[in-house]
């Protein structure tokens, strides 16, 4: 059972999610709040797995929440739902590391995606933002990768776990986690979240292996 809580200032959304929610298998919605300072109570036991977490709230915004509460829960997974002018925001929750990022609009299936996806350790991105992260000060990386470090990465973005991307590549488990750890030092990335975001910005990745 994935517990999740929700945290947005708009009651209406929340009432939608919850909706949606209730209709998930091995889904439980075990809290809701409107904003970071009532969330943080609910931490104090870590009965929750996941959180679905807006960006601006009054009192305590989904950034500080989002620090706050992966300090008293590390292992919690953190979902920004995001706005589309969200998108100033993202660098400061990947380093926080935060687990993915989800369109507020999102459909069922989608919302229902990314909470299987980052419950499972991977990190999802809706498909609608990787245009907006290509596009985002954009720079020339100053190294290079490898044919096989590409074809790690672009698996990676798409959310594959390791085991799935060694499956893919016909490769070993241990060999894919050097090439990811070669990747991290490469790009200077904390995490695999971060790593997908550089390399999306950074276009290192061919956007139409995630159509």
């Amino acid at each position: 059972m994935i517990r999740t809580i929700i945290v947005d200032d708009h009651l209406i959304l929340r009432d939608g999610i919850k909706a949606l929610l209730k209709e998930m298998d091995n889904i439980e919605l075990v809290g809701e709040a409107s904003n970071g300072q009532e969330l943080l109570p609910m931490l104090s036991r870590c009965n929750a797995d996941l959180i679905l977490m807006d960006i601006n709230m009054p009192k305590m915004d989904g950034i500080e929440a989002s620090k706050e509460a992966l300090r008293i829960c590390p292992d919690i997974k953190i979902i920004i739902l995001s706005m589309h002018d969200d998108i100033q925001y993202y660098d400061s929750a990947v380093e926080l590391g935060v687990h993915g990022f989800l369109l507020k609009e999102s459909n069922y299936s989608e919302l229902e995606a990314a909470i299987r996806s980052v419950s499972e350790g991977r990190p999802y991105f809706s498909q609608s933002l990787l245009l907006k992260l290509l596009n985002a000060h954009k720079k020339k990386p100053d190294f290079s990768i490898t044919p096989r470090e590409k074809e790690v990465l672009e698996l990676l973005c798409r959310g594959l776990s390791t085991a799935e991307i060694a499956s893919t590549l016909f490769l070993s488990v241990s060999t894919i986690e050097k090439h990811r750890a070669e990747l991290l030092h490469k790009t200077n990335s904390p995490n695999s979240t971060a790593l997908a975001v550089y390399a999306i910005k950074n276009n290192l990745v061919n956007l139409q292996s995630f159509s």
